[in-house]
Protein backbone atom coordinates (compact mmCIF):
# COMPACT_ATOMS: atom_id res chain seq x y z
CA UNK A 1 0.00 0.00 0.00
CA UNK A 2 2.76 2.13 0.96
CA UNK A 3 4.39 1.97 -2.48
CA UNK A 4 0.92 2.72 -4.10
CA UNK A 5 0.65 5.94 -2.40
CA UNK A 6 3.85 6.77 -2.94
CA UNK A 7 3.38 6.45 -7.08
CA UNK A 8 0.05 7.97 -7.19
CA UNK A 9 1.72 11.02 -5.59
CA UNK A 10 4.53 11.16 -7.44
CA UNK A 11 2.48 10.81 -10.90
CA UNK A 12 0.25 13.68 -9.61
CA UNK A 13 2.95 16.15 -8.41
CA UNK A 14 5.02 15.12 -12.01
CA UNK A 15 1.52 16.30 -13.93
CA UNK A 16 1.36 19.83 -11.47
CA UNK A 17 5.09 20.42 -12.59
CA UNK A 18 4.19 19.56 -15.93
CA UNK A 19 7.40 17.37 -16.15
CA UNK A 20 8.29 16.79 -19.76
CA UNK A 21 6.74 13.68 -20.75
CA UNK A 22 9.64 11.94 -22.55
CA UNK A 23 11.72 12.83 -18.92
CA UNK A 24 8.20 11.52 -16.98
CA UNK A 25 8.46 8.18 -19.21
CA UNK A 26 12.01 7.53 -18.08
CA UNK A 27 11.73 8.13 -14.66
CA UNK A 28 9.10 5.30 -14.52
CA UNK A 29 10.72 2.79 -17.35
CA UNK A 30 14.72 3.29 -16.39
CA UNK A 31 13.49 3.47 -12.24
CA UNK A 32 16.20 1.82 -10.22
CA UNK A 33 16.22 1.83 -6.15
CA UNK A 34 13.74 1.34 -3.74
CA UNK A 35 10.36 2.86 -3.52
CA UNK A 36 11.04 5.15 -0.31
CA UNK A 37 14.14 6.99 -2.71
CA UNK A 38 12.30 6.59 -5.94
CA UNK A 39 8.78 5.58 -6.46
CA UNK A 40 8.33 5.00 -9.77
CA UNK A 41 10.02 1.29 -9.19
CA UNK A 42 6.62 0.08 -8.16
CA UNK A 43 5.42 0.05 -11.58
CA UNK A 44 8.03 -3.31 -11.43
CA UNK A 45 6.53 -4.54 -8.40
CA UNK A 46 3.74 -5.29 -10.46
CA UNK A 47 4.77 -6.08 -13.83
CA UNK A 48 7.44 -8.68 -12.71
CA UNK A 49 8.59 -10.23 -15.83
CA UNK A 50 10.06 -8.69 -19.40
CA UNK A 51 7.39 -10.20 -21.26
CA UNK A 52 5.34 -8.20 -19.36
CA UNK A 53 7.72 -5.18 -19.38
CA UNK A 54 7.43 -5.02 -23.19
CA UNK A 55 3.95 -5.72 -23.05
CA UNK A 56 2.92 -2.83 -21.21
CA UNK A 57 5.35 -0.51 -22.39
CA UNK A 58 4.35 -0.81 -26.13
CA UNK A 59 0.74 -0.40 -25.31
CA UNK A 60 0.73 2.11 -22.83
CA UNK A 61 3.66 3.90 -24.41
CA UNK A 62 3.86 3.42 -27.96
CA UNK A 63 0.11 2.35 -28.56
CA UNK A 64 0.77 -0.87 -30.07
CA UNK A 65 -0.51 -4.24 -28.91
CA UNK A 66 2.45 -6.93 -29.00
CA UNK A 67 0.75 -9.87 -27.49
CA UNK A 68 0.11 -11.55 -30.22
CA UNK A 69 3.56 -11.54 -31.36
CA UNK A 70 4.88 -13.89 -28.17
CA UNK A 71 3.60 -16.74 -30.01
CA UNK A 72 3.35 -15.97 -33.96
CA UNK A 73 3.82 -13.30 -36.49
CA UNK A 74 -0.30 -11.98 -37.34
CA UNK A 75 -0.94 -12.29 -41.28
CA UNK A 76 -2.24 -9.06 -40.98
CA UNK A 77 0.33 -7.23 -38.85
CA UNK A 78 3.52 -6.10 -39.50
CA UNK A 79 5.10 -7.28 -36.09
CA UNK A 80 6.59 -11.04 -35.63
CA UNK A 81 8.56 -12.93 -33.34
CA UNK A 82 11.65 -11.71 -33.75
CA UNK A 83 10.31 -8.10 -33.00
CA UNK A 84 9.00 -9.26 -29.56
CA UNK A 85 11.72 -10.93 -27.96
CA UNK A 86 13.88 -7.87 -30.01
CA UNK A 87 12.25 -5.20 -27.86
CA UNK A 88 11.42 -7.58 -24.33
CA UNK A 89 15.68 -7.44 -24.94
CA UNK A 90 15.43 -3.88 -23.40
CA UNK A 91 14.07 -4.91 -20.27
CA UNK A 92 16.86 -8.29 -19.72
CA UNK A 93 19.23 -7.00 -17.32
CA UNK A 94 16.44 -5.90 -15.08
CA UNK A 95 18.10 -6.91 -11.35
CA UNK A 96 15.44 -7.54 -8.11
CA UNK A 97 16.36 -7.96 -4.58
CA UNK A 98 14.62 -8.18 -1.36
CA UNK A 99 13.21 -4.87 -0.68
CA UNK A 100 12.25 -2.71 2.86
CA UNK A 101 9.05 -3.87 2.95
CA UNK A 102 7.56 -7.82 2.57
CA UNK A 103 6.29 -6.58 -0.72
CA UNK A 104 8.89 -4.35 -1.86
CA UNK A 105 11.55 -4.88 -4.35
CA UNK A 106 15.07 -3.31 -4.81
CA UNK A 107 15.36 -2.73 -8.78
CA UNK A 108 18.70 -2.37 -10.08
CA UNK A 109 20.77 -3.17 -13.38
CA UNK A 110 22.77 -6.24 -13.76
CA UNK A 111 26.10 -5.51 -15.31
CA UNK A 112 25.98 -7.92 -18.75
CA UNK A 113 25.06 -8.13 -22.38
CA UNK A 114 21.74 -7.49 -22.85
CA UNK A 115 19.41 -10.03 -24.92
CA UNK A 116 16.47 -11.96 -25.32
CA UNK A 117 16.23 -15.78 -26.67
CA UNK A 118 13.30 -16.80 -29.63
CA UNK A 119 12.29 -20.06 -28.11
CA UNK A 120 10.89 -20.16 -31.98
CA UNK A 121 14.60 -20.58 -33.78
CA UNK A 122 16.56 -20.53 -30.22
CA UNK A 123 17.71 -17.15 -31.76
CA UNK A 124 19.44 -14.70 -29.17
CA UNK A 125 18.46 -11.46 -30.13
CA UNK A 126 19.70 -7.77 -29.19
CA UNK A 127 17.97 -5.14 -28.11
CA UNK A 128 16.09 -3.00 -31.05
CA UNK A 129 13.24 -0.57 -30.93
CA UNK A 130 10.12 -1.66 -33.20
CA UNK A 131 10.40 -1.08 -36.92
CA UNK A 132 14.22 -0.49 -36.16
CA UNK A 133 16.63 -1.82 -39.07
CA UNK A 134 19.53 -2.29 -36.09
CA UNK A 135 20.35 -3.63 -33.22
CA UNK A 136 20.58 -0.69 -30.68
CA UNK A 137 24.23 -0.01 -29.13
CA UNK A 138 24.95 -0.79 -25.74
CA UNK A 139 27.86 -2.22 -23.44
CA UNK A 140 27.40 -4.40 -20.54
CA UNK A 141 27.76 -1.37 -18.15
CA UNK A 142 24.73 0.46 -20.51
CA UNK A 143 21.48 0.08 -18.59
CA UNK A 144 19.10 -1.01 -21.87
CA UNK A 145 15.91 1.06 -20.13
CA UNK A 146 17.41 3.66 -20.79
CA UNK A 147 18.38 3.28 -24.27
CA UNK A 148 14.95 2.26 -24.73
CA UNK A 149 13.97 5.78 -23.51
CA UNK A 150 16.43 7.15 -26.02
CA UNK A 151 15.04 5.07 -28.65
CA UNK A 152 11.01 6.30 -28.00
CA UNK A 153 11.65 9.68 -27.25
CA UNK A 154 13.59 10.23 -30.56
CA UNK A 155 12.15 12.97 -32.61
CA UNK A 156 11.71 10.81 -35.57
CA UNK A 157 10.02 8.00 -33.31
CA UNK A 158 7.08 7.26 -35.26
CA UNK A 159 4.70 6.20 -32.40
CA UNK A 160 6.23 8.00 -29.24
CA UNK A 161 4.46 10.93 -29.99
CA UNK A 162 1.41 9.88 -32.07
CA UNK A 163 0.08 7.60 -28.91
CA UNK A 164 0.21 10.45 -26.44
CA UNK A 165 -1.52 12.77 -28.46
CA UNK A 166 -4.03 10.14 -29.82
CA UNK A 167 -4.94 9.53 -25.44
CA UNK A 168 -5.46 12.86 -25.07
CA UNK A 169 -7.52 13.66 -27.90
CA UNK A 170 -9.65 10.84 -27.03
CA UNK A 171 -9.55 11.96 -23.23
CA UNK A 172 -11.46 15.92 -24.60
CA UNK A 173 -13.80 13.79 -27.36
CA UNK A 174 -14.27 10.65 -25.87
CA UNK A 175 -13.45 8.68 -29.04
CA UNK A 176 -9.46 8.83 -30.46
CA UNK A 177 -8.23 9.29 -34.06
CA UNK A 178 -7.75 5.90 -33.61
CA UNK A 179 -9.89 4.16 -31.19
CA UNK A 180 -9.27 1.82 -29.33
CA UNK A 181 -6.31 4.33 -28.74
CA UNK A 182 -3.69 1.94 -27.81
CA UNK A 183 -4.65 0.05 -31.00
CA UNK A 184 -2.85 1.71 -33.20
CA UNK A 185 -1.70 -0.39 -36.29
CA UNK A 186 -2.22 -0.10 -39.89
CA UNK A 187 -5.05 -2.23 -40.09
CA UNK A 188 -6.67 0.80 -37.80
CA UNK A 189 -5.98 4.13 -39.46
CA UNK A 190 -6.67 7.44 -37.75
CA UNK A 191 -9.83 9.61 -39.23
CA UNK A 192 -7.82 12.14 -39.99
CA UNK A 193 -3.79 10.99 -40.25
CA UNK A 194 -2.91 14.89 -41.08
CA UNK A 195 -4.35 16.12 -37.86
CA UNK A 196 -2.90 12.95 -35.65
CA UNK A 197 0.90 14.13 -37.77
CA UNK A 198 0.31 17.72 -36.62
CA UNK A 199 -0.72 17.21 -33.31
CA UNK A 200 2.12 14.55 -32.38
CA UNK A 201 4.61 17.10 -34.31
CA UNK A 202 3.47 20.04 -32.27
CA UNK A 203 4.20 18.09 -29.12
CA UNK A 204 7.65 16.98 -30.37
CA UNK A 205 8.33 20.74 -31.31
CA UNK A 206 6.96 21.64 -27.61
CA UNK A 207 9.56 19.39 -26.01
CA UNK A 208 6.59 16.72 -24.80
CA UNK A 209 5.05 19.35 -23.21
CA UNK A 210 1.65 18.20 -22.22
CA UNK A 211 0.49 21.50 -20.78
CA UNK A 212 0.82 22.62 -24.06
CA UNK A 213 -0.63 19.74 -25.72
CA UNK A 214 -4.24 20.24 -23.78
CA UNK A 215 -3.99 24.02 -24.61
CA UNK A 216 -3.87 23.34 -28.91
CA UNK A 217 -6.97 20.79 -28.51
CA UNK A 218 -8.83 22.96 -26.45
CA UNK A 219 -7.78 26.13 -28.29
CA UNK A 220 -8.96 24.15 -31.25
CA UNK A 221 -12.02 25.48 -33.03
CA UNK A 222 -13.12 21.41 -32.99
CA UNK A 223 -13.08 20.91 -29.48
CA UNK A 224 -15.19 24.70 -29.40
CA UNK A 225 -18.01 22.93 -31.87
CA UNK A 226 -21.62 22.68 -30.26
CA UNK A 227 -23.50 19.60 -29.33
CA UNK A 228 -26.26 20.37 -31.22
CA UNK A 229 -26.89 18.62 -34.68
CA UNK A 230 -27.42 20.82 -37.59
CA UNK A 231 -28.85 18.69 -41.25
CA UNK A 232 -24.94 18.46 -42.34
CA UNK A 233 -23.16 16.58 -39.31
CA UNK A 234 -26.71 14.85 -37.68
CA UNK A 235 -25.43 11.36 -38.30
CA UNK A 236 -21.23 11.71 -38.31
CA UNK A 237 -19.88 9.88 -35.66
CA UNK A 238 -16.25 9.76 -37.12
CA UNK A 239 -14.59 13.23 -38.57
CA UNK A 240 -15.97 15.10 -35.22
CA UNK A 241 -17.70 17.64 -36.75
CA UNK A 242 -19.79 18.01 -33.66
CA UNK A 243 -19.55 17.48 -30.11
CA UNK A 244 -21.18 14.38 -28.91
CA UNK A 245 -22.08 14.41 -24.94
CA UNK A 246 -20.56 12.08 -22.66
CA UNK A 247 -21.26 11.30 -19.52
CA UNK A 248 -19.12 12.08 -16.41
CA UNK A 249 -16.62 9.38 -15.49
CA UNK A 250 -17.59 7.50 -12.54
CA UNK A 251 -15.43 9.52 -10.31
CA UNK A 252 -16.14 12.75 -11.69
CA UNK A 253 -19.61 12.25 -11.10
CA UNK A 254 -19.46 11.01 -7.67
CA UNK A 255 -17.31 13.88 -6.76
CA UNK A 256 -19.44 16.46 -8.74
CA UNK A 257 -22.72 14.79 -6.89
CA UNK A 258 -20.56 15.59 -3.47
CA UNK A 259 -19.53 19.11 -4.46
CA UNK A 260 -23.79 20.23 -4.92
CA UNK A 261 -24.98 18.40 -2.02
CA UNK A 262 -22.34 19.59 -0.02
CA UNK A 263 -21.30 16.40 1.00
CA UNK A 264 -18.61 13.60 1.34
CA UNK A 265 -17.73 9.94 0.38
CA UNK A 266 -15.98 7.77 2.71
CA UNK A 267 -13.56 5.33 1.57
CA UNK A 268 -12.48 2.08 3.43
CA UNK A 269 -8.72 2.94 4.69
CA UNK A 270 -8.71 6.48 3.22
CA UNK A 271 -8.40 9.41 5.06
CA UNK A 272 -11.84 11.29 5.27
CA UNK A 273 -13.01 14.23 2.87
CA UNK A 274 -10.83 12.08 -0.10
CA UNK A 275 -12.42 13.02 -3.24
CA UNK A 276 -13.37 9.77 -5.85
CA UNK A 277 -10.61 11.12 -8.35
CA UNK A 278 -7.71 11.21 -5.87
CA UNK A 279 -7.99 7.39 -5.28
CA UNK A 280 -4.46 5.72 -6.00
CA UNK A 281 -6.27 2.07 -5.70
CA UNK A 282 -9.74 0.69 -6.61
CA UNK A 283 -8.28 -2.88 -5.54
CA UNK A 284 -8.87 -1.67 -1.32
CA UNK A 285 -12.08 0.79 -2.00
CA UNK A 286 -15.44 -0.69 -1.85
CA UNK A 287 -17.55 1.27 -3.87
CA UNK A 288 -20.90 0.54 -5.40
CA UNK A 289 -21.31 3.59 -6.88
CA UNK A 290 -17.98 3.52 -9.06
CA UNK A 291 -17.98 0.07 -9.68
CA UNK A 292 -21.76 0.48 -11.33
CA UNK A 293 -20.16 3.74 -13.24
CA UNK A 294 -17.75 2.02 -14.88
CA UNK A 295 -14.47 2.87 -12.82
CA UNK A 296 -11.31 0.90 -13.78
CA UNK A 297 -9.90 -1.87 -11.33
CA UNK A 298 -6.40 -0.67 -12.91
CA UNK A 299 -5.25 -4.12 -12.56
CA UNK A 300 -3.52 -3.88 -16.29
CA UNK A 301 -2.64 -0.76 -18.92
CA UNK A 302 -5.78 -1.61 -21.12
CA UNK A 303 -8.38 1.17 -21.79
CA UNK A 304 -10.84 -1.19 -21.94
CA UNK A 305 -11.23 -1.46 -18.35
CA UNK A 306 -13.23 1.48 -17.96
CA UNK A 307 -16.67 1.52 -19.21
CA UNK A 308 -19.10 4.41 -19.66
CA UNK A 309 -21.86 2.76 -21.34
CA UNK A 310 -25.56 3.43 -19.98
CA UNK A 311 -27.04 0.77 -18.11
CA UNK A 312 -30.09 0.39 -15.61
CA UNK A 313 -28.38 -0.31 -12.69
CA UNK A 314 -26.61 3.50 -12.74
CA UNK A 315 -30.29 4.90 -13.21
CA UNK A 316 -31.76 2.65 -10.41
CA UNK A 317 -28.70 4.04 -7.85
CA UNK A 318 -29.00 7.59 -8.57
CA UNK A 319 -32.55 7.62 -8.29
CA UNK A 320 -33.59 5.44 -5.40
CA UNK A 321 -30.32 4.06 -3.48
CA UNK A 322 -29.54 4.60 0.03
CA UNK A 323 -26.10 6.65 -0.68
CA UNK A 324 -27.96 8.90 -2.98
CA UNK A 325 -30.71 9.37 -0.46
CA UNK A 326 -28.44 9.61 2.52
CA UNK A 327 -26.50 12.68 0.67
CA UNK A 328 -30.05 14.77 -0.18
CA UNK A 329 -30.93 13.99 3.87
CA UNK A 330 -27.93 15.33 5.06
CA UNK A 331 -26.40 17.78 2.70
CA UNK A 332 -27.00 20.91 0.99
CA UNK A 333 -30.61 20.89 0.69
CA UNK A 334 -30.63 21.12 4.66
CA UNK A 335 -29.18 24.26 4.97
CA UNK A 336 -30.56 25.83 2.64
CA UNK A 337 -34.00 24.58 4.23
CA UNK A 338 -33.16 25.93 6.93
CA UNK A 339 -31.83 29.04 5.31
CA UNK A 340 -34.44 31.99 6.64
CA UNK A 341 -32.72 35.31 5.64
CA UNK A 342 -33.27 34.81 1.78
CA UNK A 343 -36.35 33.97 -0.13
CA UNK A 344 -37.02 30.48 -1.96
CA UNK A 345 -35.63 31.98 -5.57
CA UNK A 346 -32.37 32.85 -4.37
CA UNK A 347 -31.43 29.73 -2.78
CA UNK A 348 -33.18 27.50 -5.88
CA UNK A 349 -30.42 29.99 -8.02
CA UNK A 350 -27.99 28.73 -5.40
CA UNK A 351 -28.43 25.10 -6.60
CA UNK A 352 -28.71 25.72 -10.10
CA UNK A 353 -25.51 27.42 -9.35
CA UNK A 354 -23.78 24.55 -7.92
CA UNK A 355 -25.06 22.20 -10.43
CA UNK A 356 -25.00 23.97 -13.72
CA UNK A 357 -23.17 27.06 -13.26
CA UNK A 358 -25.73 29.46 -14.46
CA UNK A 359 -29.33 30.89 -13.05
CA UNK A 360 -32.85 28.75 -14.00
CA UNK A 361 -34.79 30.00 -16.71
CA UNK A 362 -38.31 31.64 -15.78
CA UNK A 363 -40.02 27.75 -16.24
CA UNK A 364 -37.10 26.50 -14.32
CA UNK A 365 -37.80 28.53 -11.15
CA UNK A 366 -40.96 28.46 -11.52
CA UNK A 367 -41.52 25.06 -11.32
CA UNK A 368 -38.84 25.34 -8.47
CA UNK A 369 -40.96 27.41 -6.06
CA UNK A 370 -44.18 25.63 -7.44
CA UNK A 371 -42.77 22.07 -5.35
CA UNK A 372 -41.74 24.32 -2.37
CA UNK A 373 -45.44 25.41 -2.44
CA UNK A 374 -46.77 21.88 -2.57
CA UNK A 375 -44.75 20.68 0.16
CA UNK A 376 -46.01 24.21 2.11
CA UNK A 377 -43.47 25.15 5.29
CA UNK A 378 -43.81 22.21 7.70
CA UNK A 379 -41.97 20.11 4.49
CA UNK A 380 -40.13 22.57 2.76
CA UNK A 381 -36.60 20.18 3.48
CA UNK A 382 -38.23 17.69 1.48
CA UNK A 383 -39.15 19.97 -1.07
CA UNK A 384 -35.35 21.29 -1.35
CA UNK A 385 -34.33 17.56 -1.27
CA UNK A 386 -36.55 16.95 -4.55
CA UNK A 387 -35.07 19.81 -6.28
CA UNK A 388 -31.60 18.58 -5.63
CA UNK A 389 -32.38 15.01 -6.62
CA UNK A 390 -33.95 16.44 -9.88
CA UNK A 391 -30.82 18.34 -10.79
CA UNK A 392 -28.38 15.63 -10.31
CA UNK A 393 -30.69 13.37 -12.45
CA UNK A 394 -30.57 15.66 -15.57
CA UNK A 395 -28.73 15.07 -18.37
CA UNK A 396 -27.31 18.34 -18.58
CA UNK A 397 -25.69 17.61 -14.81
CA UNK A 398 -24.75 14.13 -15.58
CA UNK A 399 -23.20 15.05 -19.61
CA UNK A 400 -20.04 17.09 -21.20
CA UNK A 401 -21.80 18.87 -24.13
Amino acid sequence: MRGTFSFHDWIRQSLHENKPYDQFVRDVLASSGEVSMNPPVVWYREVTKAEEQLEDTAQLFLGIRLQCAKCHHHPFEKWSQRDYYSFSAFFSRVGRKTGEGPDESRIFHQRGAASARNPKTGENLSPTGLGAEQPVSITVDDDPRQALVDWMSDKENPFFAKSLANRYWKHFFNRGLVDPEDDMRATNPATNPELLDALAQSFKDSNFDLKKLVKTICESKTYQLSAEPNQYNQNDRQNFSRYFPRRLPAEVLLDSIDDVLGTTTDFNGLPRGTRAIQIPDRGGVNSYFLTVFGAPEGSSVCECERTSDANLAQCLHLLNSKEVQDKLTSGRPKVLAADKARGHDERIKEMYHRAFSRNPDAEELKIALAVIEKYGDKNVQWAYEDIAWALINTKEFMFNH
